[in-house]
């Protein structure tokens, strides 16, 4: 598995003022070890991440099931094997208020959520963006597996991924660093 997925903790920076959403994954030496660039106009996501900006070397692949759905699905697929890791699946209606996810193991058996700490700053957020940081958890079963919070920043989105609560390290990091792209990927176009 490529090195970068071995840390506990990283940090997510989406680049606010381009075209396309780019996302820059730092590890705790904040060195950059991902990136990202959204292509735009696409009807069907597919994100793909790399080892550097030079984007020589891609890791990983965020890849929509559907073209459009309120309730999609993303496959993690781990670009040097080409084996799926895990997938994301967003609970359309649920989201509304919000956000939860399930997270998925590579048979598509639901193992885990993310899903935003608390109903009533979810509410504040919808009506406030930007001004309330998001905060999400990660469970796995009944055990508290990652923290991904939003750095208060109104001019530039970061996102902490805390995974250092997850010892037998259960939560595949691939998965875990897709979802906090997606989550930003999100928040870019909701914002």
């Amino acid at each position: 598995m490529n090195p970068a997925f071995q840390y506990n903790q990283y940090l997510l920076k989406r680049q606010v003022f381009a075209l396309a959403g780019k996302f820059r994954v730092y590890n705790p030496n904040e060195q950059l070890v991902l990136f990202s660039e959204q292509k735009m106009f696409k009807l069907r996501e597919d994100i793909r991440v790399y080892s550097d900006e030079s984007k020589t070397q891609e890791v990983l692949m965020i890849k929509a099931r559907q073209i459009i759905d309120f309730s999609a699905a993303y496959d993690v697929i781990d670009s040097a094997t080409g084996q799926k890791a895990g997938a994301l699946r967003r609970r359309g209606l649920a989201s509304i208020l919000r956000d939860e996810w399930e997270i998925l193991d590579v048979g598509d058996n639901v193992i885990g959520k993310l899903f935003e700490d608390s109903m009533g700053l979810a509410l504040v957020r919808r009506f406030l963006s930007g001004l309330v940081p998001q905060n999400y958890d990660i469970t796995l079963g009944t055990n508290r597996a990652a923290d991904l919070k939003q750095n208060f920043n109104p001019f530039a989105y970061q996102l902490n991924l805390d995974f250092s609560m997850d010892v037998n390290r259960l939560l595949d990091r691939r998965v875990g660093i897709a979802a906090g792209i997606l989550l930003a990927a999100v928040e870019g176009r909701q914002s």
